[in-house]
């Protein structure tokens, strides 16, 4: 069945989206896949959006690849592949509407937390300080890349975990988004194998995306431009808003899943 009107409104609405948080709006991309899942059902959504995210990461990567924190990569990259190799084991098993309402529910606290915490932060940025215990602090980080890199596959929904473990140490504002730019090209590139191992990519979906490839990175040049322009506190406080929206939206979808699938039950 050829993709009709609604599916290329949505999914330049949704492209858009995904190239400003490749641009530096990281977390609003999260919106992106449960968007177009509307009206493709989530197994297409997630594998038209893969191959635009690898062709973004491109773009993003030689925009920020000199500003990033190297200690938070090595903590996290290793946590993520873990947590993709999980996903890919268990993802016959495990239902994405468990996954959306545990992961909306966290990301619910965390943005609240988050928010408080600013209200009455100082607006200097902070860098990066050395842990006061090493070990917890690094296992934290490392378990926070495994959640990222596990709904990173499942539904292409890393950025919480991800913020859980980085927005507390008060990057500055390039150093944040460069940090966020190199793990998710990393997580991006060791989803690759899964993807094709679980047939959610079709030479039909390529020649699809392909087709919004312009879109893709007009709008991450474009996200490049404005986060340049914004004040680093307040691009703080959207980052948390755009994660409280996400994180309801989520919640939505799992409660949704899970009476569509007792609906199914109750109906035989």
């Amino acid at each position: 069945m050829q993709p009709d009107i609604w599916f290329y409104v949505v999914g330049s609405i949704a492209v858009f989206i995904l190239g400003l948080s490749k641009g530096g709006f990281a977390g609003v991309g999260m919106i992106s896949t449960p968007l177009l899942a509307v009206v493709t059902g989530p197994v297409i959504a997630a594998g038209f959006i893969f191959p635009l995210l690898i062709i973004q990461d491109v773009v993003a990567v030689a925009i920020y690849r000199r500003t990033y924190s190297g200690r938070i990569l090595a903590t996290m990259i290793p946590g993520a592949a873990l947590g993709i190799a999980l996903a890919y084991i268990f993802a016959s098993s495990v239902p994405g509407w468990a996954v959306e309402l545990v992961l909306g529910a966290v990301s619910v606290v965390f943005s609240v937390q988050q928010m408080v915490r600013q209200l009455g932060a100082s607006s200097a940025p902070q860098p990066v300080q050395g842990p006061a215990t090493p070990g917890q602090v690094s296992w934290l980080g490392v378990l926070s890349g495994v959640g990222s890199g596990f709904t990173s596959m499942i539904a292409h929904a890393g950025s919480p975990p991800f913020q859980f473990y980085v927005m507390p140490k008060r990057l500055d504002r390039d150093m944040y988004v460069g940090t966020s730019v190199l793990f998710f090209a990393a997580t991006n590139l060791m989803k690759a194998p899964a993807f094709f191992a679980l047939g959610q990519l079709s030479v039909s979906q390529l020649k699809t995306t392909l087709i919004f490839v312009p879109l893709a990175m007009a709008s991450s040049w474009l996200g490049v431009r404005l986060v340049r322009s914004i004040d680093v506190r307040k691009f703080n406080v959207v980052i948390t808003f755009i994660l409280l929206g996400v994180s309801v939206l989520l919640i939505a979808q799992g409660v949704s899943g899970f009476m569509h699938v007792q609906g199914m039950a109750h109906g035989k």
